[in-house]
This record gives structure tokens, sequence and C-alpha cells, in this order.
């Protein structure tokens, strides 16, 4: 008897991202993982993350074992449909673009203000060797 696969939309995944109802799609398949958040190695923080979108390079990163890929069987619930329209999340967009926008800017601060730390480095160094010059005398 053949075995009837769900078709979920990215739009029905993207609502089960809590603790107690949480869906990840690796693959464009569907795993309904929120009986086994506390069990996952890696804590469920991480599963609470990938909930409800596509973490397949999350996923493939981590480098899984054999026998993690194994287990996942028992949590699928179905598949992505293909036919389904993507609606992309304004608020992860937001989310992202913010991050993106902070790294930025750090990374825009220390290359305007490196000279203060080469700076102290540099008074740091030369008390030094003063400090040293002195006691040797």
């Amino acid at each position: 008897m053949p075995t009837i696969t769900k078709l979920c939309s990215m739009a029905e995944a993207s609502e089960h991202k809590t603790k107690g109802d949480c869906w990840v799609v690796i693959h464009d398949k569907v795993y309904d993982v929120s009986s086994y958040m506390d069990d996952h190695p890696g804590g469920d923080d991480v599963l609470t993350a990938a909930a409800g979108k596509d973490a397949t390079d999350d996923f493939e990163d981590a480098g899984h074992s054999e026998s993690a890929k194994e287990l996942m069987k028992k949590f699928f619930i179905g598949e992505i449909d293909p036919t389904a329209p993507t609606i992309p999340n304004k608020q992860d967009n937001h989310s992202n673009q913010s991050s993106c926008n902070i790294s930025q800017k750090v990374i825009d601060f220390t290359k305007q203000y490196w000279v203060l730390p080469v700076t102290i480095a540099g008074i740091s160094v030369v008390a030094g060797f003063l400090f040293l010059h002195k006691k040797l005398q």
C-alpha cells in the first residue's frame, strides 16, 4: 500500500515555529520536530531558529550523521508543494536587513576608528620600554 504524503506550503510551514509546535523544512520535506526539542543534541534553540523555514543549508552545514538522518524519518509529515506560491516573510527580511546593517556599521566603525586602538597599543609599548630601560639602570 503506497503511503500518502501531505503537501504543505511554505506559508503553512512558517506558521509552526514555536517550541511546542515546531516544523522544519529540509530538502523540501517537512518534519514536525516538536517532540524532539528536548532531545536534540544542539539544543532546542537550534531547532527553534530553523522552525518554519527552509533549514536545508543549516542542516547540511551542521554535518549531521547518517543515524541523525535516519532518525529524521520518524518526524516526517509531508513535502513542500512545488505548485504553492512562496510568499516572502517580510519580518524575516527586515530582521536580516537589520542584522546586516548592524554588522556593516561595526565594520565601518572599525575602519574609521582604527587609529585609537593602534595609538593606545603604541603608547603601551613605548611606556613598557621606558619602564624596563629605567629599571635596568
